[in-house]
């Protein structure tokens, strides 16, 4: 109870306080000294550096470059869940045309904020519909790594063409 009574308190704790400057003529809102926002410079996604090749920013921990080449590779199947902060892409279960008694899904896993062959990791799932059920069924071992150098093939592409987006 007492720290909800302190807190309540209006106590000068060594912080400066920013006031707002005066406005123009014509403007419509306050205009502090500092423009700066809740995600911090540059905005949700951070300001993207072309130097350090990178393609991640300042506002998101995973790699931009895999995040979309990742988007982009699997862009055909239904996602259940995207999180550009956590760097996680859940796809729900994709039935081919072709055999239409399996069906895939695939989580990835973007690692980092650098563009390297060890940022990225793809998990994929298959099952098969034996007698209106659907059962668990091995996946190629090659299957895995192979998605993922179809992400960073696209991301070469993309960092190649310049869209860092």
């Amino acid at each position: 109870m007492a720290a909800l009574t302190l807190s309540a308190c209006n106590f000068d704790l060594g912080g400066e306080e920013k006031y707002p400057e005066p406005r123009q003529k014509g403007d419509a809102g306050p205009k502090y000294e500092s423009n700066n926002t809740v995600f911090g410079e540059g905005g949700l996604f951070g300001a993207q550096s072309k130097e350090d090749g990178s393609g991640g920013g300042a506002g998101v921990g995973v790699n931009s470059l895999l995040w979309r080449a990742s988007l982009d590779t699997i862009s055909f199947m239904p996602l259940v869940s995207a999180d550009p902060f956590g760097g996680v892409i859940i796809t729900d279960w994709y039935t081919p045309p072709a055999t239409p008694d399996e069906r895939f899904k695939v989580n990835i896993y973007i690692l980092g904020r650098q563009l390297r062959a060890d940022g990225v990791r793809a998990s994929v799932f298959r099952q098969t519909n034996q007698a209106g059920t659907w059962v668990d069924a091995p996946v190629a071992l090659n299957t895995g790594t192979d998605l993922e150098n179809a992400i960073l093939t696209r991301a070469r592409q993309l960092r190649m063409s310049g869209q860092q987006q």
